[in-house]
Order: structure tokens, then sequence, then C-alpha cells
């Protein structure tokens, strides 16, 4: 019998070397580098500051998405005509949800619209707005910042040129010269190092209306858990993002913890910004389950690609969404 799964949470160092997976802009030929101001404790355990690269959660995110879309289509999961083409307005953007607004829906029904008719919608989240409405769906799928550990992170910009047979002809006309057309330089930047990663699932949600809480009826909450923890499993196995093309990132190591909860409590999360997040979050692990009186919080530590790849599968092929007591509909 599966172990019903109230939430999930993942902590994890990950080295990644000569990548540029998320950048500010571009400034003449000078791409600028993502760097963020953090507070952590030295080995003194007095609070430093800190400029860092980083990579936003907002990317992780849509690398998680991007992967659960092609997993939604490929078994056939529902999703909604926008989704189905991976649109970034999601449902806000089928012509059918649109016209069915002008209907004036309450927001309890507009919620149990995006929820039952798009596995995408349900995960990741939406914020309806059209026709005067403003109804939330958060998402199911949480991710931080990606932040490079201090003093273990380091950012380089490395000088590049397209290639000309002939660099002494030059454009001779605007159409040309703004085809790009010529030989150009440029600068790239390449980050390496060892980055922090927190990101937090809420389980029990899936297939939930947050307003009247109820659970939807002919919603495959099953389906839709295994393809939403597939999808986490690939984000960290292929990490999209920019210049993958000539700056695909080298993923050196892996390890943390994978936190699970059983029952109504929050899986426990710890950044890896300090260097003892296993140990605290196995410390809060068991207090909680001494608390609760049974095995109420599991922490699964790995050491690498493969050993988190083994947790993920048998989270997979052992438990299921957890279905929350719900208020009786009036």
């Amino acid at each position: 019998m599966s172990k019903p799964v109230y939430s999930l949470s993942i902590s994890a160092r990950a080295v990644l070397n000569m990548h540029s997976l998320n950048n500010e802009g571009g400034e003449g030929n000078q791409i600028q580098t993502r760097m963020v101001d953090i507070i952590y404790y030295d080995e003194n355990k007095q609070p430093r500051q800190a400029n860092v690269n980083a990579i936003s959660g907002d990317t992780f995110k849509h690398i998680q998405a991007g992967h659960l879309h092609r997993i939604a289509v490929e078994r056939g999961l529902t999703l909604c005509s926008a989704c189905q083409r991976f649109d970034a307005n999601r449902m806000s953007a089928d012509p059918d949800f649109r016209e069915w607004l002008k209907s004036k829906p309450t927001q309890v029904q507009v919620l149990d619209r995006l929820v039952s008719h798009c596995t995408i919608d349900d995960l990741e989240g939406n914020l309806v707005t059209e026709s005067g409405l403003s109804v939330p769906r958060k998402s199911v799928a949480e991710f931080g910042w990606v932040v490079g550990v201090p003093n273990a992170v380091v950012t380089d910009d490395y000088f590049h040129v397209k290639y000309v047979p002939d660099r002494r002809e030059k454009p001779a006309d605007k159409d040309a010269r703004e085809g790009n057309l010529g030989q150009a330089i440029f600068h790239r930047p390449a980050s390496s190092g060892v980055y922090a990663i927190v990101s937090n699932f809420e389980v029990s949600r899936i297939g939930y209306n947050d307003i009247n809480q109820q659970y939807i009826d002919g919603v495959d909450r099953q389906a839709r858990y295994s393809a939403l923890l597939e999808s986490i499993l690939y984000s960290f196995i292929q990490m999209n993002g920019a210049m993958r093309n000539t700056q695909l990132p080298h993923l050196v190591a892996l390890h943390g913890v994978v936190a699970v909860s059983f029952g109504v409590a929050p899986a426990p999360t710890v950044s890896p910004l300090s260097a003892t997040f296993a140990e605290e979050i196995s410390g809060t692990r068991d207090v909680l389950n001494k608390l609760h009186g049974k095995d109420l919080i599991e922490v699964n530590e790995f050491s690498d690609l493969t050993s988190f790849a083994a947790v993920m599968q048998n989270l997979i092929a052992t438990t299921s969404p957890y279905m929350a007591k719900v208020k009786a509909s009036v």
C-alpha cells in the first residue's frame, strides 16, 4: 500500500562549472551576469555580506514546468489548449476559457475549471484577471533562488568572435548590418562554483480547490503526482537555460536531502548556504517525529545524481498524494 505524501522538500548543494543559465541582460557587446547580495554566517558565526552569482527561482521553475509539459503531453494528461503549446499565460490564453469567463462564473467555479481542465495550471499555478476577476491558483511547486555559496563561486568573462571568411568585407547597407552579417566581437560570462538549492512541493494540494477547500472529482491525482516528481528529477538531470548551445553546464557533484512529510506538517528544509543543513534537517525530523509520536517525517540523503534519482524513483513507486480532511460542503 502506498504511503500518502503531504509535502516534499529538496535541499541540496550542486557543483556547476562553466554555466551561464541566467543573466541580467546585455549592454553593448557585454552580457551582464546575474548577481545577488546575501547574508551568511562565517566560521566564527558572525554575519557577513557577500555578492554571489545566482540563478533565479523563475528559471528553475521554468525548467521543471518544461519537463512537466513534455511528460503530460506524452502521457495524455489533461491540458488546456494554451498549455498544450506551453503558453506562458496558461489557461488565461485558452480561447474557450476566455469565452466562458463572459458568463460571469464565481471564483470557486473558475478555480474548479483551472484545476480540473489542466495539469499544468493545477501544479504550476495561474492568476486569472480577465472579466474583472482576480482568482489565484497558488503553485504546488515552489523554488528558491539558486545561489552561489560565498567564497566557493567565481565568474569570469570570455572573449568571443563570429568568424567571417573575409573580415575586410563590411556590410554595405543598413539591412545587412542589422541582420548581423558582419564580424561580431562580444564577451560572454561563465560561472563555476558550489550552489545552494531549496525547493518545496505542496503535494496535498494537487487537485484541490483552495477557495471552497474541496478536492475536485475526476482529477487523476496519482498521475499528476507521478508526473510532478519525474519532472523534478529531470530538472536536475537537465538544467535548461541560456547559452546551453555553447556553454552546457558541467554538473560535477550533487548532494543533499529529500524530506518527506506523511501527515499534516511541512517537510523541513534548511538552506544549503549552511554547511550543516543536512544535520539540521535530520534533527528537525527527530523532533517532529517525537512530537507526533510516529514517523511523520522521513529524510532521504543522497550523495550524487544517481542516489538522488533512486530516491525520486522510490517515491514515485511507493507513495501517493495525501488527501487532507475537507470541510463539509454546504
